[in-house]
């Protein structure tokens, strides 16, 4: 069934209403919604009813004999509603009134009595110009999308790939998974596709699946009623309402326990939520974008991620290569790194030595771009005016350097794996020292998932 095209959306100010009654008959009401005043009085008291549905174009009469005059009324039109195009209506051809409604932004003018061809073509005219404005500025905000994310994230040829499907998707409204390891920029991504699209003006509502303990995630994604459970003093909307109209960002999409996974297929596919504790349904109108440092597929073979709802998120998908693939990229980031270092931390390091960026290059970036800028940031506060080799302090050895202490004689003869143990034991100990026991806290410090950290901890009896 083929779908009807929307009506264009006009406005008729006229205090004649045989003047009026002629408009309509010249406007053909399956193309045009016509909406009809006697004064501007009575159309800004009705504004705050138009809502979402604001005039595309304004018929307005030049010469009403009331408190607003014609140019008084367009003035407060383009001040409220300055992409509406307004066409003023006049029977006196006042050359003086005329000239002063162009300049305050009248599109167009017509002397009454027009002809019905005149009024048509001078409408469509209105309406053309508007959608043109429409595709301007639309273009013009995905080119600044796309060189704000270059300016970001790099101009190698495959982040170039990664705006254009950024690009390519964000006119949709795909569900879209952001794959990449953890610190490739994946949250980047997700705000220039909300950037993107039709829902730029509306919110932008990202949540770390995996800094919310699994207990309490329902209770976020959907909210709930006073009462629903111990402590529900009051009802609280969650974040698919916080997010209505808008772009809701589930970050780490893995770590949703698999019986709130059932809930949330449903309200993605009716579009519709119940609060915990509720009865009534919430229609939702969003965009779920989502990302994972993991290969869902595998958390489908063991039985942790439900397959039906990994075919609704993953509509599209957009890959972030790890920083080791993208070799080109760490010279520009590093650079725009030391420039962000300086202003923060008011220092004048001019540039970087060529054998600390040969050891930047070969570096394997098991933190990706993250890691990069906590490199860079550190070897900026420890330079006097470049930087050396020496000031590079990469992640894994500040771990070691300031929770792990000095090598010893009893590490002699431990396996690897009791190494590691006894690092991430210490790691994890100073940091719920540093985060006074905030384990969401550590959770972002250690770039590690909550549920993962508090199996860590168990294990470690750091309790």
């Amino acid at each position: 069934m083929t779908q009807k095209a929307e009506k264009s959306r006009i406005v008729l100010i006229d205090d004649e209403a045989g003047m009026r009654y002629i408009i309509r008959q010249y406007l053909n009401p399956e193309t045009y919604d016509i909406r009809e005043y006697a004064c501007g009085e009575d159309f800004f008291d009705d504004f705050d009813k138009l809502s979402d549905n604001f005039p595309e174009v304004v018929l307005l009469d030049l010469n009403i004999p009331d408190k607003m005059d014609g140019l008084t009324i367009l003035k407060q039109i383009k001040k409220n509603l300055p992409a509406v195009e307004v066409i003023m209506l006049t029977a006196h051809g006042d050359t003086r009134n005329v000239v002063e409604a162009v300049r305050s932004g009248a599109f167009n003018y017509l002397l009454k009595p027009c002809s019905a061809d005149e009024l048509q073509i001078s409408v469509e005219r209105a309406i053309q110009h508007l959608n043109l404005v429409s595709e301007v500025q639309t273009l013009r905000t995905k080119l600044q999308s796309r060189s704000h994310l270059a300016q970001i994230m790099g101009l190698s040829d495959e982040i170039k790939q990664v705006q254009a499907n950024a690009e390519r998707v964000a006119g949709t409204n795909f569900s879209v998974l952001i794959q990449g390891e953890s610190g490739t920029g994946k949250e980047v991504i997700a705000r220039a596709i909300h950037e993107m699209s039709s829902r730029k003006s509306k919110p932008f509502v990202a949540v770390d699946c995996g800094a919310i303990p699994s207990t309490l995630i329902e209770s976020e994604l959907f909210g709930y009623e006073k009462g629903a459970f111990t402590g529900a003093d009051k009802r609280k909307e969650g974040l698919f309402e916080a997010a209505q109209d808008g772009t809701l960002f589930l970050d780490e999409i893995a770590n949703i326990p698999i019986e709130v996974q059932g809930k949330l297929l449903r309200a993605l596919q009716e579009r519709k939520i119940m609060r915990i504790g509720g009865t009534q349904l919430i229609e939702i109108d969003i965009r779920v974008l989502c990302a994972t440092n993991l290969l869902l597929e595998d958390a489908i073979k063991s039985g942790k991620f439900r397959l039906d709802l990994f075919y609704r998120l993953n509509e599209f998908t957009v890959y972030l290569p790890p920083l080791r693939n993208r070799r080109e990229d760490i010279i520009y980031l590093t650079n725009r790194f030391i420039r962000e270092a300086n202003v923060e931390l008011e220092k004048q390091v001019g540039h970087i030595q060529k054998a600390a960026l040969e050891q930047l290059i070969h570096y394997h970036w098991p933190g990706n771009v993250r890691e990069l800028k906590n490199v860079i940031r550190r070897a900026v506060l420890m330079a006097d005016t470049e930087i050396n080799a020496e000031n590079l302090i990469f992640d894994s050895q500040a771990s070691f350097q300031s929770l792990q202490g000095p090598v010893t004689s009893s590490d002699a003869g431990q396996s690897l794996k009791d190494i590691r143990k006894e690092a991430e034991k210490s790691a994890i100990h100073r940091a719920l020292q540093l985060c006074e026991g905030n384990k969401s806290e550590v959770s972002r410090m250690l770039d590690v998932d909550y549920k993962t950290l508090l199996s860590k901890i168990k294990e470690f009896n750091l309790e």
